[in-house]
């Protein structure tokens, strides 16, 4: 496709979809070795912990919060059966799921229909509030009181979403099928199963070590991971050229591909996130193995260098706060609060 000079033109989203429908097949044998690679060092790094907890305290810890890049990539392998990209056969895959839903603390039928609904609405103003960063617009934040505003601008501060917010989510929040609550019994048996599961687990591990297993390998393992894999997804829409629009201006593959970005990171980062930086792409086509991903920016430069976003200008993202509609990019508080007067 050539533009009227003859160069070129950038494809649109929807041509790209017969593209990276290439890339859609997932490997039976790759993927087991995937997961061989991350459960194998992730329960190693376990039982190492705690076999030194027996020599120092702190150097159960170092080994747990290492462990916790491990359990980003248990997550990334869990998010690929819940789009069915991981195995070929759709049983294996969703026991692979549920299994792994107990390690990451996640029911797995829940946060499938959750990041469902999160790929579905991505960037539609009119859809938000389940399985997104809650992002209002400067009209929003106008509208509000200042209590209303207080609230906002809590929830909005790096404390409470890198720090406070991934514990609160992973541990306490996905116990219940928020979201979801009158949606029907598989929910409820998908959180009550994994919190079973968890419970279980939790009390063989106080049957054979006491609580010092749980306080200084599980906790931090799983906070650690959790504080990373809030990170990823922040940083995946939260930058400030996303796409964000209304009604008749929403288009699903616009806002998956424009709205999501490509997270610039090196080795071996990119292997211990699965990918998943590469978002635009998964955002655009999700049942292309995380496995894949490097395969497609590989032989399309165009994706290489969309919504390239870099670890420096990602810490950036921070202060960015409100969708500022007129200008169609994200803004700061600061920023609104000079262009708009807000008081």
């Amino acid at each position: 496709m050539t533009d009227s000079s003859g160069t070129a033109a950038p494809r649109s989203a929807r041509e790209w979809l017969s593209i990276l429908a290439r890339y859609r097949e997932p490997s039976t044998a790759r993927s087991l070795f995937e997961l061989a690679a991350t459960l194998v060092p992730y329960l190693a790094l376990w039982a190492l912990a705690w076999a030194a907890l027996s020599v120092s305290v702190w150097l159960a810890l170092a080994v747990a919060l290492l462990n916790g890049a491990f359990l980003v990539r248990v997550f990334i392998i869990q998010h690929d059966c819940g789009h069915g990209a991981f195995l070929k056969n759709r049983r294996a895959q969703d026991w692979v799921g549920r299994i792994l839903g107990v390690l990451t603390l996640t029911p797995y039928a829940v946060w499938r229909r959750t990041h469902a609904i999160h790929h579905a609405h991505h960037g539609d103003l009119d859809h938000r509030g389940i399985g997104d960063v809650t992002t209002l617009t400067v009209e929003e934040y106008r509208a509000r009181n200042r209590f209303g505003r207080l609230l906002y601008r809590l929830y909005r501060h790096p404390v409470v979403l890198f720090v406070l917010g991934p514990s609160y989510l992973f541990i306490l929040q996905n116990r219940l099928p928020l979201g979801l609550m009158n949606q029907g019994w598989r929910y409820w048996t998908s959180a009550m199963g994994t919190n079973a599961m968890i419970g279980i687990a939790l009390a063989l591990i106080i049957w054979f070590g006491g609580l010092w297993p749980v306080l200084v390998i599980f906790l931090p393992t799983s906070v650690i991971a959790a504080t990373i894999g809030v990170w990823l997804f922040y940083v995946q829409h939260q930058f400030e050229e996303t796409h964000w629009s209304k009604g008749d201006d929403w288009q699903l593959h616009d806002a998956a591909l424009e709205g999501s970005s490509h997270y610039v990171l090196p080795q071996p980062l990119r292997w211990f996130s699965g990918n998943i930086g590469i978002h635009h792409v998964h955002h655009l086509y999700s049942r292309i193995p995380f496995y894949r991903l490097p395969e497609v920016i590989r032989d399309h430069a165009e994706l290489a260098e969309a919504q390239r976003l870099t670890i420096g200008e990602s810490l950036r993202t921070v202060k960015l706060h409100l969708w500022d509609e007129a200008e169609g990019k994200l803004t700061s508080f600061r920023d609104a609060e000079q262009r708009y007067g807000l008081a």
